[in-house]
């Protein structure tokens, strides 16, 4: 008689480590955890990108991006919704010189965030319904969407027990003026914002 082999069990990995092997698989795609829920979004088509870039200069051109705040595309920010839970914003203004502020997996702060801002994309539900709670749930002032879908931008601030109390929003036609903690004082074209004009 011979005795059968025996196999230890396979340990499962962290979410972290999860994610962490999704990314690895799928370079470009963007992986978040929140509501410990493992996220992937495909990279971002040119308008996505060109809508991003015009954003930043025209918040370079407000005088944003000095010693009080800066701005950067895709900076990772800890979330308080689990152990694991971090998200990617499109577009962030930080408090300037925020590099101490690191937590983990190039995730910082979120006391750090002034204001964080996504895109729609193909995932549009997430930016519209998981990521405010959670934006909400971790105490960053102001959320900005820019929903290409449904052709609005929305001005989410006033964050309290989990979600944001004021929803302004904003069609085209219209301008807005995003609020002054920012670091400055900066009004956008809904036009502008929605159709990355070159």
């Amino acid at each position: 008689m011979s005795a059968a082999a025996v196999e230890e069990p396979m340990e499962q990995p962290t979410l972290l480590e999860a994610a962490e092997l999704i990314s690895e698989q799928l370079p470009g795609y963007r992986v978040e955890i929140i509501g410990s829920e493992i996220t992937v979004t495909p990279p971002p088509n040119m308008k996505h990108s060109r809508s991003l870039t015009r954003l930043m200069r025209l918040l370079f051109a407000a005088g944003l991006d000095d010693d009080e705040a800066e701005v950067f595309q895709n900076v990772g920010i800890w979330l308080p919704g689990g152990p694991s839970d971090f998200a990617v914003p499109d577009l962030a203004i930080l408090d300037a010189y925020s590099d101490d502020r690191l937590i983990e997996h190039n995730c910082y702060d979120p006391a750090a965030f002034r204001l964080v801002l996504e895109v729609t994309s193909s995932n549009f539900g997430d930016d519209l319904k998981k990521k405010p709670a959670a934006y909400a749930s971790a105490g960053v002032p102001v959320y900005v969407i820019v929903d290409r879908t449904n052709q609005r931008v929305m001005v989410l601030t006033d964050p309290k027990d989990g979600e944001y109390r004021l929803h302004a929003v904003h069609h085209p036609g219209q301008s807005f003026t995003l609020p002054e903690s920012i670091g400055a004082s900066v009004t956008l074209s809904v036009d502008d914002v929605l159709t990355a004009k070159k």
